[in-house]
């Protein structure tokens, strides 16, 4: 009977939990669809038919005024022909974006989107701004779907709109290319 060994000293520690390793470190995801119903195909045409009718009341319009100045005037149906086009084609590729970029609860919702029901999020959480909203609307589904459309006819337009219809996500080619989902709201 002799006299116990002394306790072996404690292990330095820097007096917090262990972390776990690196293989155990958790995947960080995208929270800005996370946990939000996807908007179907259906109701991503609906929008769009809705917002394009909204842009053929005032062409219709303008095209009525050129043709009642055109029978008063040759010089001042093409010169206010021109304006006009030239400020249609402005409100065409500055409607989506002013619209998208709105602040509150309509941010990422053009007028056909609120009607139906849902938004444009970007993947990472934050808000749609000016310049992603044209990136999306004018840079990628305007200028270069048309673009390749015009070297393949209509075959990438074709894929761009059908792509929600087998993609997991719903999501089109341009929701890809900028990082965004559309969901309901």
């Amino acid at each position: 009977m002799g006299i116990p060994p002394p306790p072996a000293p404690a292990a330095p520690s820097y007096g917090g939990p262990v972390p776990p390793g690196g293989w155990e470190q958790p995947i960080a995801q995208p929270q800005g669809w996370r946990g939000q119903p996807l908007a179907s195909w259906g109701s991503r045409v609906a929008a769009t038919l809705i917002d394009w009718l909204i842009l053929l009341v005032p062409a219709i319009l303008l095209a009525i005024i050129v043709v009642a100045i055109a029978t008063g005037s040759d010089t001042g149906a093409i010169v206010t022909g021109v304006l006009f086009f030239l400020a249609y084609l402005l409100v065409l590729f500055i409607y989506a974006p002013m619209l998208i970029m709105r602040p509150g609860e309509h941010n990422g919702q053009t007028w056909g989107k609120q009607l139906i029901g849902i938004r444009v999020v970007r993947d990472n959480g934050q808000a749609m701004s000016f310049g992603w909203a044209a990136l999306r609307e004018i840079a990628v589904k305007g200028l270069l779907v048309s673009i390749a459309s015009s070297i393949i006819p209509l075959i990438p337009w074709l894929l761009d709109n059908l792509w929600p219809l087998w993609d997991d996500e719903n999501r089109a080619l341009h929701d890809m290319i900028v990082s965004t989902h559309v969901i309901r709201t």
